[in-house]
C-alpha cells in the first residue's frame, strides 16, 4: 500500500484507477510480450481498430433525440438546451458526433468514459467536455463518488458525481469502474499482436527461411562474427530478397526454420480476426471479413450488429443521460432515444412491402411512410383513395 493510498484511507477516501484493475491488472499475467497490452498497442491490431470504429462511429452518427412526453404521444424537445448538446454541438469546440465517438471509443478501449458537465444558471446542461480517462481518478467519499481530473497544465480539479457523465462497459466487481473487452481478454489481443510482429519480422528478413551455415572446421570468434555480419548485410532484409548466395570453401547452408505456411501463420491470423470480432460481439462481415459471408447472411449480420451489438451501448447512453443530465423532475417529462430505423430499413423492395402492408392494415398513414423516406409532404395524401396513392 502506497503512502498516498494510506493517506486517503485516513481521510475516509478510497482511490481507484481510471482504468479498471489499474496497472496491477496487467502484472498478473505471464504473457507473450514484454511491453504491456493497452488501448494504444491494441489498436495496432486492425481487427480491434475496426471493431472499435464500427461501434463508436455508428453509435455517434445515429441521431440522439431528446423527446418530451405529451400524454400517450411524444414530440421532439428541440427548444430544450440539452437537445442541441446531444444532437448538434457538445461544446463550442466539438460537434456532438466527435464527442460521442471519442467517449464510445474510450468505453470500448478503457472500459470507462468521462465528460465534464457544464450547466447554465437555470441548472440545464449547456456543454459536455470529454475527459481523458488516463487523467481521471475515481474516489469514494462518505458513500459518494468524486472524480479527480488533472488538466493539461497539471492542475488537479475535484469534480462531484453530478458534474461528470460517466459511461461504463461491463461493471467490475468494485461496482464503480467498467472493464473493457481488452482488459477482460488480454490474451486474445496479445496473441494477435505477436502474430503481427512475427509476420513483420519475417518480411523484414526478406521472407526467407532462417538456417545455419555449416563449416568443415572450427572457426575463431572473430571469424564467426565477421561471417555473421557479412552474411546478414548481403542476404538478410527485404532489400536483399531473392539474391543468390555464394558459398565456397566447403560451406553448406541448411534450413532449420518453418515457413509461414508450415507454422499455419496465415490461418492463425484469420482466426485472430474472428476472435477479436467475437470479443467485441461484432459480426465479422461488418469489419470486412468476408470469408464466410454471402449476400444474404451479410444483410442479416448487419441487422444483428444493430440488435445484438449496438443495443447495449445505445441503452447505456440513454440511461446515463437520464441519470446524469436530467433532474428527477425532468425525467418525468423528457427522455433521450437513438433513432435506429435507418439502419434497419432494408432494401427498397422490402421497405415498399412493409409500407404497403402497414397502410393497408390501417396502422400507418401514407404521409408517415413518406416522412420515413425523407420525402416532401403531399397535402391531402392521407385522405386520398387507396387506388390513387
Amino acid at each position: 500500500m502506497s503512502i498516498i493510498t494510506r493517506a486517503l484511507g485516513a481521510l475516509g477516501l478510497e482511490r481507484r484507477s481510471g482504468v479498471a484493475g489499474g496497472d496491477s491488472y496487467w502484472s498478473g499475467f505471464a504473457g507473450l510480450r514484454s511491453s504491456p497490452v493497452n488501448e494504444e498497442t491494441a489498436q495496432g491490431v486492425s481487427a480491434v481498430y475496426a471493431c472499435v470504429q464500427a461501434i463508436s462511429e455508428t453509435t455517434a452518427s445515429l441521431p440522439l433525440i431528446l423527446f418530451k412526453r405529451s400524454g400517450e404521444d411524444r414530440e421532439r424537445a428541440s427548444n430544450h438546451p440539452l437537445y442541441a448538446v446531444l444532437h448538434d454541438m457538445a461544446n463550442p469546440e466539438q460537434t456532438a458526433l466527435e464527442a460521442r465517438e471519442y467517449l464510445q471509443a474510450c468505453v470500448l478501449l478503457r472500459g470507462n468514459a468521462y465528460a465534464r458537465i457544464v450547466r447554465g444558471l437555470d441548472g440545464q446542461v449547456r456543454e459536455l467536455w470529454p475527459l481523458s480517462p488516463d487523467r481521471v481518478t475515481v474516489l469514494r467519499a462518505a458513500g459518494k463518488l468524486a472524480y479527480d481530473y488533472t488538466d493539461g497544465n497539471n492542475v488537479l480539479h475535484r469534480l462531484l458525481a453530478h458534474e461528470v457523465l460517466h459511461l461504463r462497459h461491463r461493471l467490475g466487481d468494485d461496482g464503480v469502474l467498467g472493464v473493457s473487452p481488452i482488459a477482460a481478454a488480454r490474451g486474445v489481443v496479445e496473441l494477435a499482436i505477436a502474430e503481427s510482429e512475427h509476420g513483420v519480422s519475417t518480411f523484414r528478413n526478406g521472407a526467407k527461411l532462417l538456417g545455419v551455415l555449416k563449416f568443415p572446421g572450427m572457426l575463431k570468434p572473430d571469424q564467426r562474427q565477421a561471417i555473421k555480419e557479412s552474411w546478414g548485410s548481403q542476404y538478410a532484409g527485404a532489400g536483399n530478397a531473392g539474391r543468390t548466395a555464394i558459398l565456397e570453401g566447403g560451406v553448406d547452408f541448411q534450413s532449420v526454420s518453418m515457413s509461414l505456411e508450415d507454422s499455419e501463420w496465415v490461418a492463425s491470423r484469420q482466426f485472430s480476426v474472428e476472435e477479436v470480432a467475437r470479443l467485441f460481439r461484432v459480426p465479422p462481415t461488418v469489419i470486412g471479413d468476408l470469408n464466410h459471408g454471402t449476400y444474404s447472411n451479410s444483410v442479416e449480420m448487419a441487422r444483428q450488429f444493430v440488435t445484438m451489438t449496438l443495443r447495449r451501448h445505445l441503452v447505456a447512453w440513454e440511461q446515463a443521460i437520464a441519470k446524469q443530465l436530467l433532474t428527477e423532475e425532468s425525467r418525468r417529462t423528457y427522455f433521450a432515444e437513438h433513432q435506429v430505423e435507418g439502419l434497419l430499413r432494408g432494401d427498397s423492395v422490402n421497405r415498399a412491402d412493409f409500407y404497403a402492408k402497414g397502410i393497408a392494415a390501417g396502422w400507418m398513414l401514407p404521409s408517415e411512410a413518406r416522412r420515413l423516406e425523407n420525402l416532401p409532404t403531399i397535402k391531402g395524401i392521407d385522405n386520398a383513395a387507396p387506388s390513387a396513392i
